[in-house]
């Protein structure tokens, strides 16, 4: 399976989407501390886990595309 390179427009979309949804994550945190929810905590926390590797995995492909000259050239 080939990995279809990205341009840095779309990596930053990506990034962005990301943190957009990091907002859920924020709202399930509190609701799940208030009402002294578990099982909805180890949830949330994984899912932010998930979030902050995933930036993290767009933030390596941003620094590579710089190192290498660009993302995707345009038609």
């Amino acid at each position: 399976m080939s990995k279809k390179p990205k341009s840095k427009v779309g990596t930053y979309l990506s990034i962005g989407s990301s943190l957009f949804g990091a907002f859920g994550v924020v709202r399930q945190l509190r609701e799940a501390r208030e009402e002294q929810d578990s099982l909805r905590l180890v949830d949330a926390v994984v899912s932010a886990a998930a979030i902050a590797t995933g930036v993290a995995l767009l933030a390596r492909e941003l620094r590579r595309m710089n190192q290498d000259g660009g993302g995707v050239p345009g038609d």
